[in-house]
């Protein structure tokens, strides 16, 4: 399986940084970008690239020469024009008769790429996308995915003011298959997130988003940059390679980063606490996951249906990126024991064991997140969330005041 490795632009958001040697070439704790991209492919079995360059190529092209060097073999294809991320890959479809990751040559990255190759075979997908949520979303290409991971629709930059949706971004690291490249025309300038993904959505093409809280971050400003250059000296980078177990805060949703409303059924209603974006925000910085846990009986007693909660939740993730925050996940429990109401759903109305004070969520958080329960944290407003997360095992499970401003970020900086 190969590697492409788009790496032709100019960086010109960067060039404060650099200006005279390519974007992929700036050095990242003194080493280029695109190497560190070499070496994680390498790491998991993958040795044959395909850089594409442009704008100050050859500098590429000396560094790396045949890549015999680090044990791996590297083709060049030059382009004569900017073709966009997507243009020049019409020219390579000799070479690309399997399917083939495509990397941006501007990302630093820590992924265990086997593993979202295992999942793009299963679902045998035509088009597979690295999503995950970031600090600006506002600002960034989002996907919406249905429970299996199948992409539903794109939401590409620019959003309008009025924009709500989930905080799920594409981080521009994929899988896909040579069917993709009958959509992009030879030699015209195009992209492969506004003119080919959505094509190929629109033709009924299986594209799926792979979801994964591992580091993947383009350095395409100098803010970013700086970013990504404190992330890898500190550690954090590969830290967060799904083979090593993460830690989380858990947290309830009412009363602890949302105003607590009665039987909230809409989004209309939803309000955030104020202080909760900056202390989901702290979350994030200290390396931890954020994830929601919260019991959601108006769907057990017909006030909401699913879609109305997937919309509250909607509402939930773009009001926290607008503070520069996210969560990684939500995990709700729609059920409640006590049945024999005429508008109920009978269907869940029963004895779970997702329903705090039961650990179920949590548990269930940790499988699909490799979280060591034992160095996590659950922060709820009443007993039942203390309870859930003492049984689910974790480090620490304790109860802030409800609705209070900026209580929940005092008691992070207490205890992070």
């Amino acid at each position: 399986m190969k590697v492409v490795i788009i790496a032709g632009g100019k960086g010109t958001r960067i060039s404060s940084i650099a200006s005279e040697i390519p974007k992929s070439m700036i050095k990242v704790e003194e080493r280029p970008v695109i190497e560190y991209q070499v070496e994680l492919a390498k790491r998991y079995g993958f040795n044959e690239f395909i850089f594409i360059i442009g704008h100050l190529g050859e500098q590429i092209e000396t560094y790396f020469g045949d890549g015999s060097k680090w044990g791996v073999s590297i083709q060049y294809f030059k382009e004569k024009e900017a073709l966009g991320t997507a243009g020049a890959l019409t020219f390579l479809t000799e070479e690309l008769k399997e399917d083939f990751f495509v990397f941006y040559g501007d990302t630093v990255m820590d992924v265990d790429l086997l593993r979202m190759w295992n999942f793009h075979q299963k679902k045998q997908s035509d088009a597979t996308l690295f999503v995950h949520p970031n600090d600006h979303p506002y600002d960034s290409d989002l996907v919406d995915i249905d429970e299996e991971g199948k992409i539903k629709n794109f939401f590409n930059k620019p959003h309008s003011p009025e924009f709500i949706g989930r905080n799920l971004v594409n981080a521009a690291l994929f899988i896909f298959s040579p069917k993709i490249l009958q959509n992009i025309q030879k030699g015209v300038k195009l992209h492969i997130e506004k003119d080919v993904l959505p094509k190929c959505l629109n033709q009924g093409m299986n594209l799926y988003g792979y979801v994964s809280p591992e580091y993947v971050k383009d350095m395409g400003t100098p803010d970013r940059y700086m970013e990504v250059c404190e992330d890898v000296r500190s550690g954090k980078v590969a830290r967060m390679n799904w083979n090593n177990p993460k830690f989380a805060v858990f947290l309830d949703r009412d009363g602890v980063i949302s105003k607590e409303i009665d039987l909230l059924s809409s989004m209309d209603q939803l309000e955030l606490i104020d202080g909760a974006g900056e202390a989901i925000r702290y979350i994030n910085q200290k390396g931890y996951l954020a994830i929601v846990v919260t019991n959601q009986p108006v769907i057990a007693r017909n006030l909401c249906s699913l879609d109305e909660l997937a919309e509250i939740h909607a509402k939930l993730e773009t009001l926290l990126g607008e503070k520069q925050a996210y969560l990684n996940a939500i995990y709700f429990c729609p059920h409640h024991p006590d049945a024999g109401y005429p508008e109920e759903r009978k269907e869940y109305k029963i004895q779970c064991n997702c329903r705090k004070p039961a650990p179920g969520m949590l548990f269930h958080a940790a499988k699909d997140w490799n979280i060591d329960l034992t160095n996590s944290i659950m922060i709820g407003d009443r007993e039942t969330d203390v309870k859930a997360g003492i049984n689910a095992g974790v480090k620490m499970s304790l109860m802030i005041e409800r609705n209070k401003p900026y209580e929940l970020l005092n008691t992070l900086k207490q205890i992070l």
